[in-house]
């Protein structure tokens, strides 16, 4: 529902908002993100009448999750965006606490958003429809569709929506924790949106299992798919109030039933790369934003006057192996300025060089490195002449393991300095196409298909240098090429559009 608009204090306090996080030396340049206030999930992915719609968790009051609404963008090329009206805003129904995630669809013409709306500390679903510009959105009175959980079920949470239409139904996935269990995808069916059939789990998870790896105690943000010869189920693990990270599991589906393989993990940041959601656009393409959350405090947030950024949009494929691929969308290059390459190297244990010609905030790097057995390559970003800050990125061939130290990315203290880390696959000479993309606090990894997403922020101003080493061994260097990233932002943006 379109904000009745803001009276004149409102307008003080949101331009203030706005123009103090456009001035916080960490917020990204080259990666959506709302004006200004808290940001979350990406939400309602669609490519309609040839321009992508993004629509995202939004407080435009503050950098807290409270009060949230629909944050709405449009874009033509899926990098640079256009803020639109804000789609959703709580009301006095069943949204009166918040408007949560949800998908949209195309029921018959008519744009349909399927959201969770919060009440009284419980989510049901909830419809809104709109115009055919996707601008202005009417409230289903109806709402909730659905007006309870499932009574057979004692479930610990219930909310986030997958939706799709098979064989003239339309299908449902709601995201849910059934206690003693673990997470789970519940199954729903109707002709209209309006009335749903329940037919229970789709699939369920096993929280007491920790590998492959654990799929918590509730799904968040479900999302089925198809891929290739494959279908594709994603979901957030969440567990007591705790995001902790993307999971997915590859099988195939067919007549309401889903057959899986062990789940994997879709993105080594964990955290970093939560509540995904994707789109299949005109092209044939499928789709995937994220949802970048912070590393610092929420104190160090609020005062910044922001949170929250958007993952740059990925292509997903599967590879060989059937495990998936992830990649920035082509569109993405489009943002590079100036390049500098590094010629061909033969890398010595012990030996680090500084690339004198790649520095800089907002980065977009590309490298082929062949790694000898037993050796490893560091690669560090965000470095400081001296290397007293820096963020190291290292290619393990002999434990075939992708890893980003963050244990010396900044002097500034309360922040998350995990390490991150996951399986690199790699060709049995040792090889790794690997792709950087720094963009201030956020830094973006991908090598051989895996993804690995991160925080960080340096406390220096000379922190912009890269630096690679091997460490065990020898490894050769076959190029790297580095651009300089455009700024798709100019100036601070309205929080209400």
């Amino acid at each position: 529902m379109t904000h009745d608009g803001p009276t004149s204090t409102e307008h003080s306090e949101a331009r203030d908002l706005a123009e103090l996080a456009w001035t916080d030396r960490h917020r990204p340049r080259f990666h959506f993100l709302s004006p200004g206030g808290w940001l979350n999930d990406p939400n309602g992915l669609t490519h309609w009448n040839g321009t992508y719609h993004l629509f995202y968790q939004y407080n435009p009051d503050a950098a807290v999750h409270a009060n949230i609404h629909w944050g709405h963008a449009t874009s033509t090329d899926l990098v640079h965006w256009s803020d639109e009206p804000i789609a959703l805003t709580p009301g006095d129904g069943p949204d009166a606490d918040g408007c949560w995630s949800g998908i949209l669809v195309n029921h018959n013409g008519t744009p349909t958003i399927v959201y969770s709306g919060s009440r009284d500390g419980r989510q049901l679903p909830c419809l809104a429809t709109g115009d055919p510009e996707l601008r202005t959105w009417r409230k289903d009175p109806a709402n909730p569709v659905i007006p309870e959980p499932p009574s057979d079920l004692p479930l610990v949470a219930f909310r986030d929506h997958c939706v799709w239409s098979e064989n003239g139904l339309w299908h449902q996935l709601i995201g849910a924790g059934i206690r003693g269990v673990g997470g789970a995808a519940l199954l729903y069916t109707s002709r209209d949106l309006r009335s749903w059939q329940y037919h229970g789990p789709l699939h369920t998870g096993d929280a007491g299992a920790h590998h492959p790896v654990w799929t918590g105690t509730m799904w968040e943000c479900v999302d089925l798919f198809p891929l290739a010869d494959r279908h594709v189920l994603v979901l957030s693990a969440w567990d007591n109030g705790t995001t902790h990270h993307p999971v997915y599991y590859t099988g195939r589906y067919a007549d309401t039933r889903f057959t899986a393989d062990p789940p994997a993990l879709l993105d080594y940041g964990k955290r970093y790369f939560y509540a995904p959601q994707s789109m299949r656009d005109d092209i044939g393409r499928r789709i995937m934003f994220g949802w970048i959350q912070e590393g610092r405090s929420k104190a160090a947030a609020v005062q910044a006057g922001w949170s929250g950024v958007m993952s740059l949009p990925r292509q997903v494929s599967l590879d060989t192996t059937g495990h998936l691929r992830l990649a920035p969308v082509a569109e993405v290059a489009s943002l590079r300025g100036a390049r500098a390459s590094t010629p061909a190297h033969q890398l010595t244990a012990g030996d680090t060089i500084w690339l004198e010609n790649v520095h800089g905030d907002q980065l977009d790097i590309e490298a082929r490195i062949t790694i000898g057995e037993g050796a490893s390559v560091e690669l560090a970003i965000r470095s400081t002449p001296d290397g007293a800050e820096r963020t190291v990125l290292v290619l393990d061939r002999a434990n075939q393991e992708l890893r980003l130290d963050r244990s010396a990315s900044s002097r500034q203290p309360d922040l998350d300095t995990t390490p991150l880390r996951g399986h690199l696959p790699m060709d049995t000479d040792g090889t790794v196409s690997l792709r950087i993309l720094v963009d201030h606090s956020v830094v973006e990894v991908f090598a051989n298909g895996r993804a690995l997403t991160a925080r960080v922020y340096p406390t220096r101003a000379d922190a912009l240098g890269v630096t690679i080493a091997a460490t065990g061994g020898s490894a050769r260097l076959h190029h790297l090429d580095a651009w300089t990233m455009t700024d798709i932002w100019t100036a601070p943006r309205a929080l209400r559009p």
